[in-house]
């Protein structure tokens, strides 16, 4: 579905990916793992259009990315939920959830898409009224997540979704990957909390140094022990 083949980039005269090769099947969800630096969020943005790749190639579906502007990348049906959230401070909840949605005229349907997205938060629908400012952290990477569903992606990537969270939202929120993910969207996550996402994951990967290092079945790697010392700071000794 989406394949990343020998994917470079750099910024000044620093190699942040050095030939990366990553694929994400229909239907999985794909986490990549590692430290800070490693270059888990430049692949996220370099496949959304935000960084200029230095060589390689990113296919989507048969469909070359790498010269294609953000905006067609968006209408191929992908779609990326920020680091940070990034959520429009001044408009209601509701607003920034249409937003998401600001490439589609499918009315009837996009009002189908938004009540799903109050079904799987419906926090949200209790305060659609309320400028998004206001949200708790928890609150707006729910909206995040919803903007980000009603473009009606394919595959949805996500960066540090947990980042900053309590852990009871964080269990929300990997709950939420889950359910997203039975519903046929695929998604492709970088995460830090390895724990949760090698546990969620059908397949990973591990960046150290903007390189592939190891990858294989989510419930491999969180049995390795390389991994476990490296991220889960633990052994099973």
């Amino acid at each position: 579905m989406l394949e990343v083949k020998n994917l470079c980039v750099s910024y000044g005269g620093i190699k942040a990916l050095r030939g990366i090769d990553v694929e994400v099947p229909e239907g999985k969800i794909v986490t990549l793992i590692g430290s800070n630096g490693a270059g888990k969020s430049t692949l996220l943005r370099s496949i959304s259009g935000l960084v200029k790749i230095h060589d390689g190639e990113i296919n989507f579906n048969g469909t070359r990315l790498n010269d294609l502007a953000i905006n067609k990348i968006c209408m191929t049906g992908i779609s990326l939920v920020p680091e940070g959230r990034h959520v429009f401070t001044d408009l209601t909840v509701e607003e920034n959830l249409r937003i998401g949605a600001y490439l589609r005229h499918d009315k009837k349907e996009i009002e189908k898409d938004l009540a799903w997205v109050y079904e799987l938060f419906p926090r949200l629908k209790e305060r659609s009224w309320q400028f998004a400012g206001t949200l708790s952290g928890g609150e707006q990477q729910m909206v995040a997540v919803g903007r980000s569903l009603m473009s009606r992606p394919k595959v949805m990537m996500m960066d540090e979704p947990s980042l900053g969270l309590a852990p009871l939202v964080v269990q929300l929120i990997f709950d939420i990957i889950k359910e997203i993910n039975k519903k046929g969207v695929t998604i492709l996550l970088v995460e830090q909390n390895a724990n949760m996402a090698l546990k969620t994951a059908d397949i990973a990967y591990v960046l150290e140094t903007g390189s592939i290092v190891m990858h294989g079945s989510g419930k491999e790697l969180l049995e390795d022990e390389r991994v476990r010392e490296a991220y889960l700071g633990k052994s099973k000794k």
